[in-house]
């Protein structure tokens, strides 16, 4: 709850209903987001974004935030409270889907400025509103393809921004390099809305990308097309983020999420044609430790305990089984 406070009476600081960060102090960071870099917001003209900044993938933040407050809520037999705040979710995501959706493009915008008008350069951000599911059925198709187009994808990964902006610079912290962490995100998202052969593609870049790393995955590495991977100069190696993307790349191959609310552990593979087989071990969930493996004919999990194993894709996070969107 302290962090949800902190979402709604810190977060929003002109109470527009979007979370935007500013500078406080002039000795505060410009940019408050994940690409904290001076540099990072920029319109497609180049032009500094000027604060408060509402960040796209931010509200896909929140809205997630508010979802799990209702999943609380409703694991505890409150039903009131979890109507409340998945009513909160949907409002969000309502509004995000209209005045972030940038039709013209195909894409979202990187965020508001202050003036409240779209940024809109075209960046990896979109990627994490898919992960969090903020981004409406209806536009998804559109955002990837923009991200596995020529603009974005380097054949390594997803660039933190397009080619075509205006400031681009595939050398740049955050302004056209490669993240792998971004692209794990992106990848999870992608699976989420069922685009499989995207998430593939993108990872079959930084499984090359990896090989050519010696299996470590840097921080970022420069977002020059497809060829010898180039590295960032400064960039860290070994770097946990970056270390953590393979996890979440196997629980997205695997689509394997767990609801404790409903003892169920929902696995439904969608391993690539270059991947045969696959197994983890040691998974903690159901009061146990799983394992799932996969081959081209059988699924087979083990060790599931008290959970239900559904062979399936888990439902959407704001479907809370039993809750009516009337309490009446």
């Amino acid at each position: 709850m302290a962090a949800i406070a902190g979402i709604l009476h810190h977060g929003d600081v002109d109470g527009d209903g979007f979370v935007e960060y500013e500078r406080s102090t002039p000795h505060s960071l410009v940019n408050q987001g994940w690409k904290d870099s001076w540099d990072a917001v920029r319109h497609p003209d180049g032009e500094l974004a000027q604060g408060p900044i509402a960040l796209c993938e931010v509200q896909g933040y929140a809205y997630a935030a508010f979802l799990a407050r209702a999943h609380l809520a409703h694991d505890a037999g409150d039903d009131a409270a979890a109507r409340t705040w998945r009513e909160r979710a949907r409002q969000l995501r309502r509004r995000f889907n209209e005045e972030m959706w940038l039709d013209d493009e195909g894409w979202f915008a990187l965020g508001l400025d202050g003036d409240k008008r779209p940024i809109r350069s075209l960046a990896s951000n979109m990627g994490h509103c898919l992960w969090t599911g903020i981004v409406d059925a209806d536009k998804a198709a559109r955002v990837a393809q923009a991200l596995v187009s020529d603009d974005l994808f380097s054949g390594w990964g997803v660039r933190t921004l397009g080619r075509s902006m205006t400031a681009f610079n595939p050398v740049s912290y955050h302004n056209g390099s490669v993240w792998p962490h971004d692209n794990a995100l992106c990848i999870s998202g992608l699976v989420r809305y069922g685009f499989v052969e995207e998430a593939h593609r993108i990872l079959e870049g930084q499984l090359a990308a990896a090989a050519a790393t010696d299996g470590r995955l840097p921080e970022l590495f420069a977002g020059f097309d497809r060829g010898r991977p180039a590295a960032y100069p400064t960039s860290c190696s070994p770097q946990a983020w970056a270390s953590a993307s393979p996890l979440l790349w196997l629980r997205a191959l695997l689509r394997f999420d767990p609801w404790s609310g409903r003892d169920a552990v929902y696995v439904d593979p969608i391993l690539p044609p270059w991947i045969e087989e696959l197994s983890v071990d040691g998974i903690d969930a159901c009061g146990g430790q799983l394992r799932v493996a996969v081959d081209p004919r059988h699924v087979e999990v083990t060790g599931a305990g008290r959970c239900e194993v559904v062979r399936a894709p888990r439902p959407p996070l704001d479907d809370l089984p039993g809750l009516d969107d009337d309490p009446g």
